[in-house]
């Protein structure tokens, strides 16, 4: 039952102090989620109060099933975005069925979160490289940006990726609102310099750094506070500004989303490229914090948690949600100690939801914007392209590439072609894996790369090390590279296979070995191999390839080479060591 109820492992032990600091913690992230949650509701193409419904029931569910202490759970900025590009497919913005199809998106995401989580199944998660999902929340913040500036000039522009909503605003520029350029414009600047400046001026002006952190923290909320009361002070709603309206008062019913299956069959893919995105942003964030403090989360039951958070979402009118990133490291900060942090950051949302929703009739919706573009501007990071590439070609140009394609084609070409290009890359690795002619290191038993060290080698005997695991995609490489050195040095008498490198082996690669050993004896060239772990070996053993071995298996390098020149290998080994660099 612990297994898959985290919250008996905690709450037998929750006591006073606990509950202190996780009700700090709670009111910070409250603060910060309220507006947020309307924002990236409307970012999502929703009504403004679906992102507070998304942001009760899933907090609850989390506490309950997920393994973070501090992980906050609810709407972020790149599923909102991804939401919006695939429900606008399917139905327009403002519509019952885009709100029944971005529900649809939430339960269905969850059931497959839920099931990847029971199946054990998270090691999925790894086929999407880190270059590639850092390229595509790069991209994402600069089109989530770009997509939000309409709403501070108070124009109509729409599109999902950068050349529909550059020609939307070009187009549209002269019909600029001025009074919502200023609205716009202010909140930008407040909520920029708020958490760039802001709490070193409070602490030169001796306010303590717990209550300044906490009014940085509070810097959105005073954005909203303002300029709601501005507008409606100044009666900027018939002067062209737009206003969030009317937000229903009272907590979500819980109801079915729709049962159309049409429907259903069009949100599939999106919702797994959704379930992906937000599963590998959650485990990063949550293992991130959780390192911190020398603790450690399930990855699987994490599937299961952010399963539940999702359907609990979609049964009470929300729309999908994740892990975020910023909201968990203020939680983080503020001291949250257990998922029930969360669980009372949802009472606190609530609370919100029936009692203040009368009073944000008159919130700009440049304010949200405003919000909305100063919180994913933190997720562009455009020097990790160059930092990728000094250190991989391939993971820079697939970075790059994943950051094109969002940008130009959206975010479910983008974040596909970000799988397909992280899978692709994985396989051109291991087709041609690294591979090296070793020799040995003066005074020493050990072998290196002949290219990278000063090492002595025996004439006639080639040592080869192979380091990746071998199997069908590099199976044919394996045997064309040992034939081809062998046939460019007719000296050689006999191959030294070392597969301290290797630590699996399939039947394609067995069946090279096999192919390899009989064409070497057909040209008078003995097979060795050496330092072969033991489940290889156990493998090698229910094959014919160790009997018909033309050569040995050895323990070690040394051993192989001792047996091959033992003279040499001696006298090396005598000799004084020296530097191998």
């Amino acid at each position: 039952m612990k297994r898959y109820f985290p919250i008996l492992n905690w709450a037998p032990n929750y006591d006073q102090a606990t509950l202190t600091n996780d009700l700090v913690a709670a009111i910070i992230v409250t603060i910060m989620l309220i507006p947020q949650s309307l924002a990236y509701a409307l970012l999502a193409g929703l009504p403004a109060e679906v992102g507070l419904y998304a942001s009760i029931a899933p907090l609850v569910l989390y506490a309950i099933f997920g393994t973070s202490s501090t992980l906050a759970v609810g709407p972020v900025a790149v599923v909102s975005l991804m939401t919006a590009a695939s429900v606008g497919k399917l139905a327009a913005a403002g519509t019952p069925e885009y709100l029944g199809a971005a529900i649809a998106m939430a339960v269905a995401s969850g059931l497959m979160l839920l099931a990847m989580g029971l199946l054990r199944l998270g090691f999925i998660a790894n086929f999407l490289s880190h270059p590639v999902i850092s390229g595509f929340i790069t991209a994402s913040g600069i089109l989530i940006a770009t997509s939000q500036i309409p709403g501070i000039l108070g124009i109509k522009a729409s599109g999902h990726t950068m050349p529909e909503v550059l020609g939307g605003i070009f187009a549209n520029l002269l019909n600029t609102n001025v009074f919502t350029l200023l609205i716009g414009g202010f909140g930008v600047g407040f909520l920029w310099w708020s958490r760039s400046r802001m709490k070193s001026v409070l602490k030169a002006n001796g306010v303590s750094d717990k209550l300044s952190s906490l009014l940085v923290r509070a810097a959105p909320v005073g954005a909203v506070a303002l300029t709601t009361v501005v507008a409606w002070g100044f009666g900027l709603g018939d002067r062209g500004v737009a206003l969030v309206g009317d937000i229903p008062s009272g907590l979500p019913t819980p109801a079915l989303p729709p049962l159309d299956m049409d429907l259903w069959a069009a949100i599939l893919t999106p919702a797994a490229l959704i379930s992906l995105v937000g599963y590998v942003e959650t485990v990063s964030v949550a293992q991130t914090l959780a390192a911190k403090r020398r603790q450690r989360i399930d990855p699987d039951q994490e599937l299961v948690a952010l399963g539940m958070s999702n359907l609990g979402a979609g049964l009470s009118g929300g729309f999908p949600v994740t892990g975020g990133f910023a909201r968990s490291v203020v939680n983080f900060d503020a001291g949250a100690e257990t998922p029930a942090a969360g669980a009372y950051t949802a009472v606190g949302m609530a609370l919100a939801t029936l009692f203040l929703t009368p009073l944000l009739y008159h919130l700009p919706k440049a304010t949200l914007a405003a919000t909305i573009i100063v919180a994913v501007l933190g997720l562009v990071d455009l020097g990790a392209l160059r930092r990728t590439y000094l250190v991989s070609k391939a993971d820079g140009a697939a970075a790059g590439a994943t950051i094109f394609v969002t940008l130009v084609f959206g975010v479910e070409p983008g974040i596909a072609s970000g799988v397909l290009l992280s899978i692709a890359l994985h396989l051109w690795r291991t087709t041609k894996p690294h591979f090296a002619v070793i020799g040995q290191v003066s005074g020493t038993e050990h072998y290196r790369n002949i290219e990278r060290h000063n090492v002595m080698t025996v004439p006639d005997v080639l040592s080869i090390r192979v380091d990746e695991a071998l199997y069908f995609p590099n199976a044919r490489w394996l045997e064309d590279t040992v034939m081809a050195r062998v046939v460019d040095n007719p000296m050689i008498r006999a191959v030294v296979l070392n597969c301290v490198a290797v630590n699996d082996i399939d039947s394609s690669a067995i069946e090279s070995l096999e192919a390899i050993n009989t064409r070497l004896k057909d040209a008078g060239v003995v097979l060795h191999l050496a330092e072969v772990k033991g489940p290889i070996m156990d493998r090698l053993k229910r094959t014919h390839l160790v009997d018909e071995l033309t050569g040995d298996v050895h323990l070690t390098q040394y051993d192989a080479m001792l047996a091959l020149s033992p003279e040499l290998t001696q006298r090396t080994r005598a000799m004084p060591r020296r530097n191998i660099a």
